[in-house]
This record gives C-alpha cells, sequence and structure tokens, in this order.
C-alpha cells in the first residue's frame, strides 16, 4: 500500500495558524519601519513653509531614536509582564496619534512632539513581534517567521517615502500626507484587534512549556549575561553600516564615480531588495545550520568586502553602484541567522527584556553614526563611508561570534 504523504489535517491547521500570525506580526513591523520614516520624506515641505534648516530637521530624527531606543529596554520588562498584545495595541494607537500631530502643527515645537509620540510607538516592536513569534510558532516555521520580520521591515522602509512624498505631490499637502499616514496606522490597528487571538502570547503549549522550563530570577538578572551585551553591540555595528549606506551611500558614489544624484539614490533602493532577497534565503538556511555566528560571518564579510571595493574606485560607476546594493543580499541571508541566534541567548522567560535591550542598540547605532558619517562626508572623505561601513561589519562578525562561542559552551552542559 503507498505510503502517503499528505500532510495531517492538525498539520495544516498548525500551518494555517502560524502564517496567519507571521502575516500579522509582518504587517505590523512593516508599520514600525514606515513610521520611521514619517517625516524625513516630507522636509523639503516643511523647509518651503517654516524655513528649517536640516540641522534642526535631522533633531528631529534624533528625538524619534533616542525615545525609541531608551523606551525599547524598558518596553522588553512590560511585554513580559503585560504580555505582547496589549503593548502592540498601543504601540499602533501611539502611531495613529503621531501622524495627526504632525498633521496639525503649527511649528517646530509640534514636529518634535510628533516624533517624540513617533518614538514611543516604535519601542516596544521589537520585543513584541519576536515575543509572539517566539512563543506562538512553530519551530520548523521559527525561521520564516523571522525572514517575513525583517523582509516586511524593508518594505516599510521603501513604502513610507513613496507614500508620504506622493500623497504630499500630488496633494500639495504635506499635512494631508501626515493625516494619512496615521490613518493607515489606525486601519493596521484595527486588523490586528479583529485578529487578536492569533497575537496572543499568553496562550499555547508553547507558552505554557516555556512558562514551565522558566527558573524564578530577578528581572534584571539577564543583564549579567555577557551574551546579551555581545548582541547589543553586534546591532549596533550592523546599524551603523546600515546608516551609512541609507542616508550617505548615495551623495558619496556621486563624488567618487560622477554618477548624478538622482541615479546614485537608486542604491539605497537597491540594497533593500538585495536585503529583502537575501532573508528569504536565510529563512531556509537557518534551519539547516547548527552554529549560526558562521553563517552570519561569511555573509557580513562577504558584504564588507564589496563595500570596501566599491571604496577602492576600481570599477566602473555604474558597477560601483551595482555592487554595493548587493552587499545588501549578505546582510540580508545574516538576518535571520542574526535572530535565531538571540533567542537561543536568551534565558527562559526573558525574551521580551532581552530583545528589548539588544535591539536598543539598532536605536543608538542610527543615532550616532549618522553625524559621524555626515561629518565624514562634510570632509571629502568619500571613499570613508564604504570604508566605515565595511568596518563597522567586521566587528559585528566579531560580536557574533563571542555570542556563538557562548551559546555552544551553554549548550554542552545541557547536551551532557
Amino acid at each position: 500500500m503507498p505510503h502517503s504523504t499528505a500532510p495531517t489535517p492538525a498539520a495544516s491547521a498548525t500551518l494555517r495558524q502560524d502564517a496567519r500570525t507571521i502575516g500579522l506580526i509582518g504587517l505590523a513591523h512593516g508599520s514600525s519601519h514606515f513610521f520611521h520614516m514619517l517625516l524625513p520624506p516630507l522636509f523639503p515641505f516643511l523647509i518651503a513653509e517654516f524655513g528649517f534648516s536640516y540641522s534642526e530637521l535631522g533633531l528631529l530624527l534624533s528625538v524619534f531614536f533616542v525615545i525609541s531606543g531608551v523606551g525599547q529596554a524598558l518596553a522588553g520588562f512590560v511585554v513580559d509582564r503585560l504580555g505582547a498584545r496589549p503593548v502592540l495595541f498601543f504601540a499602533l494607537a501611539c502611531f495613529a496619534c503621531a501622524g495627526l500631530l504632525a498633521a496639525s502643527a503649527s511649528g517646530y515645537a509640534g514636529l518634535v512632539a510628533a516624533a517624540a509620540l513617533a518614538g514611543l510607538g516604535n519601542a516596544p516592536f521589537h520585543p513584541v513581534d519576536f515575543t509572539i513569534l517566539n512563543k506562538r510558532i512553530s519551530p520548523a516555521r521559527l525561521g520564516h517567521g523571522f525572514a517575513v520580520h525583517g523582509i516586511s521591515g524593508n518594505l516599510g522602509w521603501a513604502a513610507a517615502p513613496i507614500f508620504m512624498a506622493g500623497i504630499a505631490s500630488a496633494s500639495g499637502s504635506w499635512r494631508l500626507a501626515c493625516a494619512c499616514g496615521g490613518l493607515l496606522a489606525l486601519v493596521v490597528l484595527a486588523i490586528m484587534v479583529l485578529h487578536r487571538d492569533a497575537l496572543d502570547d499568553r496562550q499555547g503549549s508553547r507558552t505554557a512549556q516555556a512558562s514551565a522550563a522558566a527558573p524564578a530570577e530577578h528581572p534584571l538578572a539577564f543583564l549579567k549575561l555577557p551574551s546579551v551585551w555581545l548582541c547589543f553591540s553586534f546591532f549596533f555595528w550592523s546599524t551603523c553600516s546600515l546608516s551609512a549606506i541609507q542616508s550617505f551611500a548615495g551623495p558619496a558614489l556621486q563624488n567618487l564615480y560622477g554618477i548624478p544624484l538622482t541615479t546614485t539614490a537608486l542604491v539605497v533602493t537597491g540594497y533593500m531588495l538585495c536585503s529583502a532577497g537575501g532573508m528569504v534565503l536565510g529563512g531556509f538556511l537557518v534551519g539547516r545550520v547548527q552554529r549560526l555566528e558562521k553563517t552570519i560571518s561569511v555573509c557580513l564579510l562577504a558584504a564588507a568586502l564589496l563595500l570596501a571595493l566599491v571604496g577602492l574606485q576600481l570599477l566602473p560607476g555604474m558597477a560601483a553602484l551595482a555592487v554595493a546594493a548587493l552587499s545588501g543580499v549578505g546582510v540580508g541571508i545574516a538576518g535571520p541567522s542574526r535572530d535565531m541566534l538571540i533567542k537561543r541567548a536568551a534565558p527562559p522567560g526573558a525574551t521580551g527584556r532581552v530583545y528589548g535591550t539588544v535591539y536598543s542598540g539598532l536605536d543608538l547605532g542610527f543615532s550616532l553614526a549618522a553625524p559621524v558619517f555626515g561629518a565624514m562626508l562634510d570632509r571629502g572623505l568619500n571613499a570613508g563611508i564604504f570604508y566605515g561601513a565595511a568596518a563597522a561589519l567586521v566587528l559585528g562578525v566579531v560580536s557574533a561570534g563571542f555570542v556563538g562561542i557562548g551559546v555552544a559552551a551553554r549548550a554542552r552542559p545541557a547536551a551532557a
């Protein structure tokens, strides 16, 4: 009698449940990255109306990321105590209010308040997202969940400038664009509320097993773990590299290779698309490789090599642009392995706290890297943008390597 390979009804139901949760978390994460870019696409409109300088407008981003970074570290404790779902609803409500507040701003103070509120909304997303994914998704599909999470963030970054600048240009009103951004957050919030059962991190067998396995300890005990701070440093360095590419690769390529700025602007889009494609591959790879730090090291070192090659000016102009964009593939492939490595490094029962602390390194990287790389560009150190981005990736590899060594050492006594 032939053996049937058809999935059982229970397996099909689990697949549907996992896909539903992954899709919802992807949508939520995409909205958080969208709100990173609520105001930057509107800077030319704000300058035209209020006469602000780019320094003043840049401070709005600093307000956003400082509040997001500090809040992210604290949000992990709230998530572990209250659950991820209500915190997710609160974060999306903050985004909606930030969009509407920006639309009604009469001056700089109103925009600062909107940036602060958006930063508060952004703060809980990584603790929320990874807590729900880790507790509700089957282990076999967790890598794919991490991949979708990363891809959706890139898509949010890519969609915001088109959405915000497109509405502002078509209507002649940046206020309408901000209001539409706020309404978009309300739509996402409504979707999350309608499907709230798929986001309940307090239910399910994986949650019960995790709770039973978690020993009673002080809420701050996880801060003593070297792996937590190594993961933090990994995020800091990798974000410094991303900040250099996102903000300064375009003008640096223009100065190095004489390519029009309208063309070099494509490097960021290409980098994000390549990174998204790499995350798809990384989602399949993460379940097949035990030593995740090896995947991270190979991919990030390859990306660093490509970025350094661009800085050496050995390539024709368009080839250099393509190579810079292609480096995003390595960063993307490493993404799911990075998130799984953090999961392995986190002690039981501290998922939200660990992800909140670790991912605050992302906000710190964005806050500090932009002024440094901007100063390099002001001084004509155009190749330094790519050398610096490459060096930051190499330092990230060092951090990831030490995390992997610590995780492997902790696993050996358990195996014995």
